[in-house]
């Protein structure tokens, strides 16, 4: 027992000694280990950053080859580009010497415009003269037909009653002297005739049988005239339809004697129709201005007047004036109801005027019934005389020469306003027409510039002379230009502080025309 401890011992330091070199083993292996670990990283590392190095060098590789290819083919079309160029430059030489053409073409286009503005420009100043002296005239006139108007008002009010106060006696006194004024010449002829058929009666008896037939034909002639005289003391008496014709054509003469003239100024008897489709037919209807009317009629009534004149007591005259002035009420309420002023296509104010021919019958009238004159006006009809019509048909009668005036002033506007418009034409094409010469001499310069600057394209090409043994022409030298326009005829348009600058662009030198305000 005591013999195998010692053996026993000696094993147990042997697995002890075992286990310790095992554990020395055991921590030297995990440190080199981690030692090889760690170099094994490194040598990752390093693998990675050379194959990181070796891709890019051969993208750099792969991009020489690509920059290689197309300065390659860069080469092959610049000289391609060589080519064409040499031509270009050819092209480039006759295009510019059409350009210089062109420019001179255009110049004396210009010349000429700036001629033809001028003499416009001219024409419309003395238009301007005109059209003012015609705006001045016009105001002249209007101003005085303004007072005309508020005159004639005044006086159209007053005039009715001055009339019978100027010439009422007169004409009263003379009235029956007027007829038989009238009727004296037909009187006289008879009185002549019957003298001449005493005296050929005479010569018969004394033995010129042979006038028989003369003798006859003159008591003819006679009994002719003496039915004439009849029938006209009948028309001023009472034959209503040669009476009314009789003063239709007093009211003529008086349209006439104002100046008017028919078909422009006024109608006469032109058909209408009412509402209700029934014909009316005034006598005459004047044509005003804007298309509007005014209608007159005539009214003769002699009979009662006539017994007025040749009344012999008081009594009677006064119950013929009566009569009389009951026949103008006839007239006055006739007319009324006709309502003229209405009728289709009548652009009329709302009254008539009844015209009376006879002025001693109308201021007897008047003068008997002194609200004769309002019982028309309150039924639309004014009662009016040649005296007191003939300041109205006046007063038409320059409403057309105002109107005349303003068309022939509308007119001379409205020429005006197209020569104004032609210059404004002449100006545009001018402006156009300069731009166009300025914009050639830009791209001129600009295509010089291009090709012989500094920066243009014959540096750029100039080594290729040396390298191609095909570069056998020389470069020609281009200069830019610079074109001065003439424009001093356009100056003609040009007024004292004038309208805004019209620049014309032109490299170099450039034009400034200022429009003149029309």
């Amino acid at each position: 027992m005591t013999e195998s401890f010692p053996a026993i011992a000696a094993i147990l330091l042997t697995l002890l000694g075992l286990l310790l070199g095992f554990g020395a083993a055991a921590v030297y292996t995990r440190r080199r280990l981690a030692a090889v670990r760690e170099e094994l990283l490194l040598l990752q590392a390093s693998a990675a950053q050379r194959g990181e190095a070796l891709v890019a060098q051969r993208a750099q590789l792969d991009q020489a080859k690509t920059e290689y290819i197309v300065l390659d083919a860069a080469k092959g079309q610049i000289e391609r580009q060589l080519a064409r160029r040499d031509s270009d430059a050819d092209s480039l030489r006759e295009r510019l010497e059409e350009a210089k053409t062109s420019l001179n073409e255009k110049e004396q286009l210009l010349r000429a415009a700036s001629e033809r503005l001028a003499a416009v420009d001219k024409e419309l100043t003395q238009l301007r003269v005109t059209h003012t002296e015609k705006l001045a005239n016009f105001e002249e006139m209007k101003l005085s037909f303004e007072q005309s108007r508020q005159q004639l008002k005044t006086e159209f009010q007053n005039l009715a009653g001055q009339i019978l106060e100027e010439k009422g006696k007169t004409f009263a006194e003379n009235s029956q002297q007027s007829l038989d004024a009238m009727l004296k010449p037909f009187r006289e002829q008879i009185s002549g005739f019957q003298l001449r058929v005493n005296q050929v009666h005479d010569e018969a008896v004394k033995g010129h049988v042979s006038l028989e037939g003369q003798i006859k034909h003159v008591l003819e002639i006679g009994l002719k005239m003496s039915q004439e005289a009849n029938t006209l003391a009948s028309a001023l008496k009472g034959d209503k339809k040669t009476t009314g014709n009789w003063g239709e054509i007093q009211l003529e003469n008086a349209l006439q004697q104002a100046g008017l003239v028919e078909g422009d100024h006024y109608e006469a008897q032109p058909r209408f129709k009412d509402e209700q489709g029934q014909a009316r037919q005034p006598d005459f209807v004047v044509k005003l201005p804007d298309n509007k009317h005014m209608v007159l009629d005539s009214k003769v009534s002699l009979v009662d007047y006539d017994r007025a004149i040749a009344a012999e007591s008081e009594v009677e005259r006064q119950a013929a004036l009566d009569a009389h002035v009951k026949a103008v009420k006839n007239h006055i309420d006739d007319l009324s109801g006709k309502d003229y002023s209405n009728l289709i296509g009548m652009r009329s104010p709302s009254f008539v005027l009844m015209f009376m021919p006879i002025e001693p019958a109308y201021i007897e009238a008047m003068k008997h019934n002194k609200e004769l004159f309002n019982y028309g006006y309150q039924r639309n009809v004014i009662m009016v005389s040649y005296t007191t019509l003939m300041p109205i048909l006046k007063t038409v009668a320059n409403l057309w020469m105002v109107a005349r005036s303003n068309e022939q002033a509308q007119e001379l506007s409205s020429r005006a306003g197209d020569i104004y418009n032609q210059v404004v034409v002449v100006a545009e094409r001018l402006e156009r027409l300069g731009n166009t010469l300025g914009t050639a001499s830009k791209h001129y310069n600009d295509t010089v510039t291009a090709v012989a600057g500094q920066q243009g394209l014959y540096g750029k090409v100039s080594r290729f002379n040396e390298l191609s043994a095909k570069a056998n022409k020389t470069m020609p030298n281009l200069e830019p230009v610079h074109k001065d326009f003439e424009v001093e005829k356009l100056a003609l348009v040009v007024g004292p502080g004038g309208g805004e600058k019209l620049t014309v662009p032109v490299e170099g030198p450039h034009i400034e025309v200022k429009n003149k305000a029309v």
